[in-house]
């Protein structure tokens, strides 16, 4: 996976502890509920590309979701080629305290909000989402701290899987734009 460094592709994060406590009212009858709830704002800050189905996740510092400059795993091919989480989120496993994939594409200039809950051990957040029309860029934070007080706002950087040529021909970019097939079999040679 290599980092692209490119200002039109960014995302907007806020995680809000004060917010969120106004939630854990709703949650207190919850039985077996220890933790904080953070307020998750994701907005779409590019001109032109959506960002499919996106996975928000806390966990501890050693459940990164990707290493830059390592082969992607199954999984990650399959969401950076396809925008399918389903598999990121088999191979973090129990390594996460908390997951969720706010499902539908995020257009240019969108926003979504999500909620999601870290216990004491959980001190990191991730966030990641293919972007389209591409045939494996995605967009990630990979394992920031969360807050412990007040709002936190990122701007996020776009990366190219590396699992598939970049040849942009629409037969190998799946989405409304082009219509192509949504990523290949997970191996190590395609």
């Amino acid at each position: 996976m290599t980092k692209m460094k490119m200002a039109a592709m960014s995302l907007a994060l806020a995680a809000t502890q004060a917010q969120a406590q106004e939630l854990d009212a709703i949650f207190a009858g919850f039985t077996g509920f220890a933790g904080t709830l953070y307020e998750v704002t994701i907005t779409n800050l590019t001109q032109a590309q959506s960002f499919t189905p996106q996975l928000v996740a806390t966990h501890r510092g050693s459940a990164m979701m990707f290493s830059i400059g390592e082969p992607a795993s199954p999984g990650f091919e399959s969401l950076a080629e396809g925008g399918d989480t389903s598999g990121v989120v088999a191979e973090l496993g129990n390594r996460v305290a908390h997951s969720t994939t706010i499902d539908g594409l995020l257009g240019p200039g969108q926003s979504v909000t999500t909620t999601v809950m870290a216990t004491g051990q959980e001190k990191f957040f991730s966030v990641v989402a293919m972007l389209l029309p591409t045939n494996d860029t995605y967009m990630a934070v990979n394992g920031a701290r969360l807050p412990t007080a007040g709002k936190l706002t990122y701007m996020v950087p776009a990366y190219n899987a590396g699992t598939e040529a970049n040849d942009q021909d629409c037969a190998n970019i799946p989405g409304p734009t082009c219509s192509g097939e949504p990523g290949s079999d997970p191996a190590p040679d395609d």
